[in-house]
């Protein structure tokens, strides 16, 4: 095992043309040291460790070298600078680690951030924009959650954006599938491309929509070095059949149609046609809000292998990254996704306490709360007639429960007519706190202002318009949580996934347990430190050492 030089990593390069200092070792350098990177002359000086607690100290010492010994039949470990070293006992070194360089080094790269982390979006702005600011801050890359809001929203938070954290900072937005309302969905990829967003994270598409494609292929052209990218899409995807179309070059018809309607250029869509979608693919796993509850140790490496199946038929010259997320709570989790060969990791429940968060007080204290089995499955508002669902926090809240009862409602009438009295009552009760005429009457006026056909459609459909009707409820139910409207705490959609559970365990009794201390730049600096001590950990496991179990998990600290 050879050693390498004792260099301390900042920001990679970075597409907008900023510099680094670098190294002869090749990694960007900076003069700014690591979070608590300890100097030399804080360093405990003294002979090779053997026993448990030298073992344990050692996992936290991983941007050192650390130093194989064997004496008397056992294996140690030692440090530059140790004393009392054996005699021809050392076996090997371990080159410094570094959470910077735990996943893949082009993400960094080309996306100009420290570390190969990202801030998920968050829909109805919980992911806000100040939440983006401070993941740029901390040198990781966020999505503000664009999902469900207005266009003029949208519009206001780029403002903001493009002003905080500054031109040059990475970020991101999110665009979302959205069956029941595709204009929504065209004009927010007419907004992100008019504001040149670099990054889209698109969400809950089962397939590439002529949205997602012009968004991928706008601006596209030759360069010295390949085929130059303007806009970089994120698709979270959870199934293999997903994840191939995003990895292949976009449909023919769809590029086809798209140039015959002049919202792309013949060049545009040649070059389309010759690289993937997206060269950044997050793997969902068992996440909160939409997901297929897939663990993410079987889903992972299955895509990893269709990746590297896709790119030899298609021979593209640019790196294509799989990312990981879902269920990553822990950093013991973190370092299970990058050891699984994840370029980089995305956290979402963790953060929606976090002090960033749109989400109210009351709501962050009930994700504080919340255990490892405090989840459950639910109707999904956007696609409550396809029987989509959404993960969210059951503890505290009714939610689950209700909108399980409507979409059951749904399903067995062809109309709100042809539900008994008995239920209705009960319902508008128990349920909408209102009568149905009451909410028919909010309902007509939302979709007056967003989108009338829906309302001619509910006329001629009576299914439909009862459909509209409940999905009132659960739109709403996402708001009271939102606004932390205490009159409706019962019915609060929250959505979390066993990694909000998980993230409170290793928190308990630390800094990092009063929500007032979960800032996104602490709560990620520490899963990505805690991440480097457990691949420590398993690295001298693997070569001989007694590492106990205590070792791989690390308390937070404040790092950020």
């Amino acid at each position: 095992m050879a050693a390498s030089p004792d260099v301390r990593p900042q920001a990679h390069g970075r597409e907008d043309g900023a510099h680094s200092r670098r190294g002869s070792a090749g990694p960007a350098v900076s003069d700014a040291p690591a979070p608590d990177r300890p100097r030399h002359d804080e360093r405990a000086l003294g002979g090779p460790a053997f026993d448990e607690a030298g073992i344990v100290a050692a996992t936290r010492r991983f941007r050192e070298r650390a130093h194989l010994v064997v004496a008397d039949g056992r294996v140690g470990v030692a440090f530059d600078g140790d004393t009392g070293l054996p005699p021809g006992g050392h076996v090997g070194t371990l080159p410094p680690l570094y959470p910077e360089w735990l996943g893949d080094r082009s993400f960094c790269q080309v996306h100009g951030v420290r570390f190969p982390y990202v801030v998920g979006e968050m829909a109805n702005g919980i992911a806000t924009t100040g939440m983006v600011a401070a993941a740029a801050r901390a040198g990781l890359l966020g999505f503000f959650g664009a999902a469900g809001l207005p266009v003029a929203a949208v519009d206001r938070a780029l403002d903001e954006l493009t002003a905080t954290p500054g031109e040059h900072a990475p970020w991101g937005v999110n665009l979302i599938r959205s069956p029941n309302e595709p204009a929504v969905e065209d004009r927010v990829a007419d907004l992100l491309l008019r504001r040149g967003v670099r990054r889209v994270s698109v969400s809950a598409f089962t397939e590439p929509t002529a949205a997602v494609v012009r968004c991928a292929a706008t601006g596209l052209r030759r360069g010295p070095h390949g085929v130059h990218r303007r806009v970089r899409l994120f698709p979270k995807v959870s199934h293999p059949v997903v994840a191939e179309r995003f990895l292949s070059p976009a449909p023919a018809a769809l590029l086809r149609a798209l140039v015959d309607a002049g919202q792309l250029t013949r060049e545009e869509a040649e070059l389309a046609a010759r690289v993937p979608l997206a060269e950044d693919i997050t793997v969902e796993g068992d996440s909160g809000g939409h997901t297929d509850n897939r663990p993410l140790v079987a889903l992972l490496p299955a895509i990893t292998a269709l990746r590297d199946e896709v790119v030899r038929r298609y021979g593209y010259r640019e790196p294509v990254r799989i990312g990981a997320a879902g269920g990553l709570g822990t950093p013991v989790g973190v370092a299970a996704a990058f050891a699984l060969g994840a370029a980089y990791v995305l956290t979402g429940s963790v953060n929606q306490a976090a002090v960033e968060s749109g989400l109210s007080a009351d709501a962050k204290d009930m994700l504080a709360a919340a255990d490892l089995a405090d989840v459950v499955m639910a109707p999904a508002a956007d696609l409550f007639e396809y029987g989509g669902k959404v993960q969210v926090l059951r503890r505290g809240t009714m939610y689950a429960t209700r909108a399980a009862k409507l979409y059951e409602l749904y399903v067995g009438h062809p109309s709100l007519e042809e539900i008994p009295d008995r239920v209705r009552h009960k319902l508008e009760r128990e349920v909408l706190h209102a009568s149905v005429e009451e909410v028919w009457e909010q309902t007509t006026r939302y979709w007056q202002a967003t989108d009338p056909g829906e309302l001619l459609r509910a006329q001629a459909e009576p299914k439909h318009r009862m459909a509209l009707l409940f999905r009132w409820y659960l739109g709403k139910a996402s708001h009271w949580a939102i606004d932390g409207e205490r009159a409706r705490r019962a019915d609060y959609q929250v959505w979390c996934g066993p990694a909000m559970g998980a993230f409170n365990r290793w928190a308990a009794g630390s800094h990092l347990a009063p929500v007032a201390n979960r800032s996104v730049g602490e709560i990620g600096l520490n899963l990505l430190e805690g991440a480097a001590v457990a691949t420590r950990a398993q690295q001298l496991r693997s070569h001989g050492l007694p590492v106990p179990a205590r070792a791989f998990s690390s308390p937070p600290r404040r790092l950020a």
